[in-house]
């Protein structure tokens, strides 16, 4: 029987920080060229993908086999294209509450790098003005998570934040009305339906963790609770498939305002 072949990841610049991502798939690393946000230290394609992919400079990039870039990023899911860069360059709060009628989302301990990826996406594609991360217990902008944005996050401000609540107080403090997404409500307070809250001036959408929600303080914090109508028989939504309904009716009803009608 043939012995399978060793593969070797390609080795990492000594450049790279410590604290520096191994970014991968063809959005993902494409955005992250065309934000410029952060340094990038090296890039690797196959012959594969600099053949298709227009943006990748053939004089930058190290020509590498589709197994040598999974041996890199630990997942066959790179589309033959990696970059070593930078760490992540989170914003402070206090930068995105400067924004006149910020809309942000906030996240509430979200662990699912896919769904903080996907609701960076959707953030960034409807014009939010920032994401906030729970600095713990909870996903950060991981590869998997730009990966999952389509490279989104790399051109929407994110924050990290100790504590939520307390920065939503923050918020508050700011001007800005907290909205948080809870089917079933918190304690006696009730939500409303989505749709009746006019989302005027600066806004916060909360959303809360996969499977337990907003956590009692968090929602205590909220202005107001909001619900999804579910007419079906699964009991809730994917959070990252709320955050886009919640959103897209945010924006709904702000350019109403603005239209005045």
């Amino acid at each position: 029987m043939e012995r399978e072949r060793s593969v070797e990841a390609p080795p990492l610049p000594r450049s790279l920080p410590a604290e520096g991502q191994v970014l991968y798939g063809r959005n993902a690393v494409h955005e992250l060229l065309r934000a410029d946000r952060r340094r990038i230290h090296a890039l690797w394609a196959t012959a594969a993908a600099q053949e298709a992919e227009a943006w990748i400079d053939r004089d930058l990039a190290r020509t590498v086999e589709a197994d040598e870039l999974t041996a890199l990023v630990g997942t066959g899911d790179h589309q033959g294209v990696a970059a070593a860069a930078n760490p992540y360059p989170y914003v402070e709060l206090e930068d995105l509450l400067a924004v006149e009628r910020p809309l942000l989302v906030a996240l509430d301990e979200v662990q699912d790098p896919q769904n903080v990826g996907s609701i960076a996406r959707t953030a960034e594609c409807a014009g939010a003005t920032g994401l906030l991360l729970c600095r713990h217990r909870a996903a950060g902008v991981t590869p998997a998570a730009a990966k999952a944005s389509a490279g989104a996050v790399e051109h929407l401000p994110i924050a990290e934040v100790r504590n939520l609540a307390d920065a939503l107080e923050q918020a508050k403090q700011a001007g800005a009305w907290i909205y948080g997404a809870a089917g079933e409500g918190a304690g006696d307070r009730r939500p409303v339906p989505y749709d009746q809250p006019e989302y005027d001036g600066g806004v916060v959408l909360v959303m809360g963790a996969e499977g337990s929600g907003l956590r009692d303080r968090v929602a205590r914090t909220c202005d107001e609770l909001v619900a999804l109508p579910l007419h079906g028989r699964i009991d809730s939504l994917n959070v990252s498939v709320a955050t886009g309904i919640l959103l897209y009716e945010i924006l709904q009803r702000r350019g109403a305002l603005d239209n005045g009608t």
